[in-house]
């Protein structure tokens, strides 16, 4: 059985905070950009990966949410505890180092896990964790 990921789902606060950090800080680019009344999806992922894309999506928009569950889902995210994802480089130190000149929001410069992997994360515009690490 061949299975891939085609494509993962993060929540954004604001599509054009999180498309310029997405696009310009992170240099992937833009492939979808829906809108449907007040809403908007953005799909983005790394040029050189055509088949492996995120989906950056309204938080909490399933109608069957409770509004109190939306207001929990908004705290997550603003702390930071809600969504993520692991990214992978053949170089962090470089990668680090050229985010964070783009402005990323650093949460953890790279550093060499007890666990056996070096990395370092930032965080994108609605609070995901974005963490990268060293390729094997």
């Amino acid at each position: 059985m061949d299975i891939t990921i085609n494509a993962s789902f993060l929540p954004h606060t604001d599509a054009e905070e999180s498309l310029r950090f997405y696009r310009d800080v992170l240099g992937w680019e833009l492939r979808k950009d829906v809108g449907y009344q007040q809403m908007r999806w953005l799909t983005v992922g790394p040029a050189n990966q055509p088949d492996t894309s995120i989906v950056l999506t309204p938080p909490a928009v399933d109608p069957g949410i409770s509004e109190d569950e939306r207001r929990t889902i908004l705290e997550l995210m603003a702390k930071g505890s809600f969504g993520g994802v692991v990214l992978a480089t053949q170089n962090v130190d470089a990668a680090f180092a050229e985010i964070e000149s783009r402005g990323g929001d650093v949460v953890q410069e790279p550093i060499d896990q007890p666990y056996g992997i070096r990395d370092c994360a930032f965080r994108d515009p609605a609070g995901n964790i974005i963490r990268l690490q060293q390729a094997a």
